[in-house]
């Protein structure tokens, strides 16, 4: 499932971040700004009719992304916590 289509409010965990060519900076920042494999994720906010920006929440840090970005993000849904 891609960031871009997780429902908001959904806890999800990161499984990669897409990067279609070598050094591709958008999938580069993506990484340094905290999207890696493992780290917990949530949509907190999104634009009216399904528009950008999406407010995305990595620990404690929110982060404003396109749609097109956060679609290079792949994800699975967190299990349930106990």
């Amino acid at each position: 499932m891609r960031l871009s289509d997780l429902p908001r409010g959904t806890d999800a965990v990161i499984d990669s971040v897409d990067d279609p060519g070598g050094a591709d900076p958008v999938a580069q920042r993506l990484r340094e700004l905290g999207f890696v494999p493992g780290e917990a994720v949530r949509v907190v906010a999104t634009a009216p009719l399904g528009g950008d920006p999406l407010a995305v929440r990595i620990g404690f840090t929110r982060f404003a992304l396109r749609r097109t970005e956060a679609a290079r993000v792949n994800v699975h849904p967190a299990g349930p916590q106990a």
